[in-house]
């Protein structure tokens, strides 16, 4: 036999094994609200169980319509359920240890309904997200994943000045009002949310970074 034919052939398993992990894996459905803001902002996706940290964060970010201009960071219970951990870009001179997003598997810390993080997005504007897993589903062998599913009012805009700067916006006293002229709060469909791809991102970070 040819080994053209052998890596074909190997090549050919590969992508079985790869479609019938994709059939059997099962799918997290997540619940990300912003906390501190009233009326709620929300988004409900559901992703693959193998998810990495560095992949939902992608997808928080797609969801929630920021820009992913900012350092993020999980706050999470270890394993262990006894101390918690942070995940998410580590800096060799920070003060704290954090775990890298992208070599570590969300189902290690969440893997059944009512588990959860929390999510901080821009260290400067501070927003404070809950990511609650609400629940575990077969995977639909129709749908692509992620997704978001439902939700409710539009993200604030990035570097607003954190709450006060989107409540002051949102009531037409900011004194950049005139900036955000256009920005309905109103405004969210799940349908118009477009999902990265979280490899692409990361490629870029490090090139770029």
């Amino acid at each position: 036999m040819s080994s053209v034919l052998v890596i074909r052939k190997e090549s050919d398993q590969v992508a079985l094994e790869e479609r019938e992990a994709k059939r059997t894996e099962q799918v997290f459905e997540f619940k990300v609200q912003l906390r501190g803001v009233k009326p709620p902002i929300w988004r409900r996706i559901q992703v693959p169980e193998s998810y990495s940290f560095w992949d939902l964060h992608c997808a928080i970010q797609d969801a929630m319509g920021w820009m992913d201009s900012h350092l993020h960071q999980f706050e999470v219970l270890g394993p262990d359920r006894r101390r918690k951990e942070f995940i998410g870009i580590p800096d060799p001179d920070g003060w704290r240890s954090v775990r890298a997003g992208w070599s570590t598997k969300v189902r290690r810390f969440m893997r059944k309904a009512g588990d959860s993080a929390e999510y901080l997005y821009d260290f400067g504007d501070g927003w404070e997200h809950t990511v609650r897993l609400q629940k575990v589903l077969p995977r639909d062998p129709d749908a692509t994943y992620p997704r978001c599913v439902a939700g409710r009012r539009a993200c604030p805009p990035e570097d607003c000045g954190g709450i006060w700067g989107y409540q002051d916006i949102v009531a037409g006293e900011s004194e950049f009002q005139e900036e955000y002229e256009d920005f309905d709060p109103e405004s969210f469909h799940p349908s118009d949310v477009i999902f990265d791809d979280p490899k692409v991102r990361l490629e870029w970070r490090e090139r770029w970074m």
